[in-house]
């Protein structure tokens, strides 16, 4: 099984979440990808310190082959899920 695989219906709940909150709020789409934007540079920035000093490792047949650096583009929809979960509940539980 692919990392793909396994974080799809994570991401998909995360979106359909995020969709159902965020449509009553003004700002929604802007601020998450502010929180989007400033997580997955950090996300990048420290997995490829991680990886380049060996503290984790990825198995290559799970992996699509596309990376930043050297971080594969997987490592990143646990950022995504995080952004877009917190997002909507965080904004959505105040209103």
């Amino acid at each position: 099984m692919t990392y793909l695989l396994i974080s799809a219906p994570f991401l998909a709940l995360a979106l359909v979440i995020w969709v159902l909150y965020s449509r009553r709020l003004p700002h929604a789409v802007a601020t998450t990808a502010a929180v989007g934007a400033v997580l997955l540079v950090l996300t990048a920035v420290f997995d490829n310190l991680m990886i380049l000093a060996g503290l984790v490792g990825y198995g290559s047949q799970q992996q699509l082959g596309i990376r930043v650096g050297l971080v594969p583009v997987e490592d990143f929809f646990y950022t995504i899920f995080v952004v877009l979960i917190l997002c909507a509940l965080w904004k959505g539980t105040r209103s």
